[in-house]
């Protein structure tokens, strides 16, 4: 075992394009079983992910803008506003990385503040896909989150050209400074590297992978 516990920390995630119907119901099963707290799912099955875990304390999460961030913002704010409407009550929005490596920073602190302001009262993270980004625009892209009043910065999708690192969680977490959160996600499969993640400063853990970390995390 360990200093934490791990269901709290997990959002337990099925956005695969093959993913069905079962499988999302698999997944609230799951997380009822093993006391996650919040899933993430598709937003075309969000009625029914909300029915799942109806009377639960889990909450549904969504995806916004994914998995690119180069919808326009009002697109964004549309798919924010229906699924806050629907149930959901945690938004994963994408960054507009073009406009970043644009260097348009007003336009990308907007995107993410237009959506905060849309859909008060839910949780919201954005996905820095880290992977495009260089050390000075993944520092740039942390504070324009903070400013835009989100609540976390989050890696990666998971179908960018490579996923979570420990070295950017220590950066995100260095450059947010208790202002925000950080999330890791994308390629996190096993306990060993859920802990690196953990103890480089990660609050939260984004897996499909979350019983098999939860299974070695308990014989740890």
């Amino acid at each position: 075992m360990s200093r934490w516990n791990l269901p709290d920390l997990i959002d337990h995630t099925v956005l695969r394009p093959d993913a069905t119907k079962d499988d999302v119901l698999r997944l609230c099963q799951e997380a009822r079983d093993n006391k996650f707290t919040v899933v993430f799912v598709p937003p075309c099955y969000i009625d029914e992910a909300v029915e799942a875990v109806a009377n639960t304390a889990i909450r549904v999460g969504i995806p916004i803008g994914f998995p690119l961030g180069g919808h326009t913002t009002k697109t964004k704010v549309a798919e924010a506003i229906e699924a806050v409407a629907r149930g959901a009550r945690v938004l994963d929005m994408v960054l507009n990385v073009s406009r970043l490596k644009s260097g348009d920073h007003t336009v990308v602190r907007s995107d993410i503040a237009e959506i905060v302001k849309a859909t008060p009262g839910v949780e919201h993270k954005v996905i820095l896909e880290t992977c495009y980004l260089t050390q000075e625009e993944k520092r740039t892209a942390c504070h324009l989150v903070v400013e835009a009043g989100a609540e976390y910065v989050k890696t990666s999708t998971g179908f960018g050209a490579a996923g979570a690192t420990v070295e950017d969680v220590r950066l995100m977490k260095d450059v947010v400074a208790g202002r925000a959160k950080v999330k890791a996600s994308g390629g996190i499969r096993d306990w060993k590297t859920t802990l690196a993640m953990l103890e480089a400063g990660a609050d939260r853990i984004g897996t499909s992978a979350s019983l098999k970390i939860l299974h070695e995390w308990r014989v740890a």
